[in-house]
């Protein structure tokens, strides 16, 4: 035998329940498309501005890595690190440029500094100003070439190139101290992988 399922009996003492008010449909349908549109919409815009970020976050990257020549802003903590090029503060007029191929790594960087600054950098490199070189431009064509930098301005200009032994990078320094207050530093440190 088949069991059947209970029916809801209906009293015939209960009164029929009265029209539902206009004001409470119209609230309970705005609280419906509330409800629809959080569920919907939220994720959906969610979604949306993490595309959008998403694909800035590609053409920042692609802009990094195809530029030719020096970016205005500091080299990264990791590559100063790497190629030790302690960039001192304060400087300002701060640009890099990186280079990387299976022979030799390079990153280009320029700098303003002030006197304190600039001996603090030399000194993170390992080296003085009495190791400086007057009139040594230690900076290559090709390197200059890359970068667009020209050494042809007023001086003095100084130079010096601190090798080290390999893995430890190679820096070609040259200092413009037409100011000497406000010193500008090129520096071209090289390391082969």
């Amino acid at each position: 035998m088949i069991a059947s399922l209970p029916r809801p009996t209906t009293s015939r003492d209960e009164p029929p329940r009265p029209p539902e008010d206009p004001r409470h449909k119209a609230r309970r349908r705005a609280l419906t498309l509330l409800i629809i549109v959080l569920l919907i919409g939220v994720p959906a815009v969610y979604l949306a501005i993490s595309a959008n970020q998403s694909r800035n976050s590609g053409k920042d990257k692609e802009a990094k890595y195809s530029a030719t020549g020096l970016t205005v802003g500091w080299p990264s903590k990791v590559q100063r690190r790497l190629y030790q090029v302690p960039v001192p503060h304060p400087a300002e007029e701060v640009a890099f440029y990186e280079t990387n191929n299976w022979k030799t790594s390079r990153l280009y960087v320029q700098f303003q500094t002030s006197e304190a600054g600039l001996d603090t950098f030399l000194a993170g490199v390992g080296v003085d100003r009495d190791t400086l070189k007057k009139n040594d431009i230690t900076i290559s064509d090709r390197d200059q070439k890359i970068t667009g930098w020209k050494f042809t301005r007023p001086g003095p200009w100084w130079g010096v190139v601190n090798k080290q032994k390999d893995p430890a990078p190679t820096q070609d320094i040259v200092v413009n101290l037409s100011d000497p207050a406000l010193p500008m530093v090129y520096v071209v440190a090289r390391t082969v992988p």
